[in-house]
């Protein structure tokens, strides 16, 4: 990848000198273990330290896990029924068992039968993701039971709200945790670029000072320098201006600002729209939306809608979380190292 790299650019290798850019995807077939729970294949997702040589297995990346399913079929990792293709099938299903946080993703996409004869998933369609150019097929990725996926809890404080170096947060697990705050609290402005973010004299610092204390209120860690680098991940909320979108975020991941929205930062936050006490409820510009409609939560390079399935009673329930991506095979290949 091109770690470590005092410069931060990653020149000698595959990273692109940002957090969202030196990633990696383990997949092999699935244990025993995963495979009592319909699993296919099993994936481990790494965080990889650009200025150093961490390696960070905490979390899961919501970004990676739409590519997986596509991987499996191409790759082999996983047949498909012969009468069923035969038939004229041409939808897979593919069950992943993501390692970091022990929880199960359905993956589902259009495939195509190549000239040789051999299945592939479809990279062609008209479906857009706002930030990626072009058009591409639809994967559908659904987080089974997403809630907890680090810490065992919904809410790991046990609160609705706490409070952090003066600032109101919630704190949530919901596919990887994450803590929410208001741009009215720190104060800054909801609609912030990322280059703002980076350029206000010390807002970064003092959002990692939250995100810390978070952490350790979360059970995540006993001390500030046990934190993890890459999660709980830091988002500031407000109230967005533009027509159909229901809430604004902007995303700090691994000390820089995201330029869109993480897909964990996405389910956290759709579920996090629906919890009556919550921080975020407040800033959600309509609250009365039907029980089935997705969260469009609006990021610095468009929107990104988020379904959630939460089941009422003594206790919230979340079954739930779908979003929508794309993802293609760019190259087979080696990866020489010294």
């Amino acid at each position: 990848m091109g770690s470590p790299d005092p410069h931060g650019r990653q020149l000698d290798g595959l990273g692109g000198g940002l957090s969202s850019l030196s990633k990696v995807c383990i997949i092999s077939p699935a244990s025993d273990l995963s495979r009592v729970q319909g699993a296919q294949v099993d994936f481990t997702f790494a965080q990889v330290g650009i200025k150093s040589t961490d390696i960070d297995y905490s979390g899961n990346c919501g970004n990676l896990s739409s590519a997986v399913g596509p991987f499996a079929i191409d790759a082999g990792l996983v047949k498909l029924d012969e009468e069923e293709l035969s038939a004229g099938k041409r939808t897979a299903t593919v069950r992943i068992f993501n390692t970091n946080t022990q929880k199960i993703i359905d993956s589902t996409f259009p495939i195509c039968i190549s000239p040789d004869g051999s299945v592939e998933a479809e990279a062609s369609g008209d479906f857009t993701v706002d930030g990626v150019a072009g058009s591409a097929s639809r994967i559908q990725l659904d987080f089974i039971s997403p809630a907890g996926a680090k810490t065992g809890k919904l809410l790991p404080t046990g609160n609705l709200i706490d409070t952090f170096d003066g600032v109101r947060a919630t704190c949530i697990d919901v596919g990887n945790p994450m803590i929410f705050v208001p741009a009215s609290d720190l104060p800054v402005d909801g609609k912030i670029s990322p280059d703002q973010i980076s350029s206000t004299p010390g807002l970064l610092e003092r959002l990692e000072k939250i995100r810390s204390q978070a952490a350790i209120n979360m059970g995540m860690a006993t001390t500030v320098d046990e934190v993890p680098a890459s999660i709980p991940k830091i988002n500031i909320i407000s109230t967005p201006d533009e027509e159909g979108v229901d809430i604004s975020a902007r995303t700090i991941s691994v000390g820089q600002p995201h330029k869109a929205l993480p897909i964990t930062a996405g389910l956290s936050l759709a579920v996090a729209t629906k919890l009556e006490g919550s921080i975020v409820r407040p800033f959600v510009s309509k609250t009365n939306k039907a029980a089935g409609d997705p969260v469009v939560i609006g990021h610095p390079g468009g929107t990104l809608a988020v379904g959630a399935e939460i089941k009422d009673g003594d206790s919230k329930v979340v079954e739930r979380a779908t979003v929508y991506r794309s993802a293609r095979r760019l190259m087979d290949g080696l990866v020489y190292w010294k």
